[in-house]
């Protein structure tokens, strides 16, 4: 029989992991993709966080509060996604 933790580990510097990760990942999206695919490149981004999130939720090793955390990260990941492709889509129309 195991006893259960007193102190669990803090969950958000996973959650934060993720939403860095998608950042990143969407900043290199509008640095080296064209144009014509980086909406395509933004939904593949999206989807690698989703996984990322997943690995890091389950190597985090508790089961309560799974569903929550998961869809922290990923909703952060959306948001930092969004944030970039607005970015890049004022960047496109603007003209320089």
């Amino acid at each position: 029989m195991s006893a259960p933790e007193l102190a669990p580990r803090s969950s958000v510097g996973g959650i934060a992991a993720v939403w860095i990760a998608a950042l990143l990942g969407g900043i290199a999206v509008a640095i080296f993709v064209p144009a014509t695919h980086q909406a395509q490149w933004f939904v593949l981004a999206l989807a690698a966080s989703l996984l990322v999130s997943f690995g890091v939720q389950l190597a985090y090793g508790r089961s309560t509060g799974f569903i929550r955390r998961v869809a922290a990260s990923v909703l952060g990941a959306l948001l930092a996604l969004g944030i970039v492709s607005a970015g890049v889509g004022l960047a496109t129309i603007i003209p320089a």
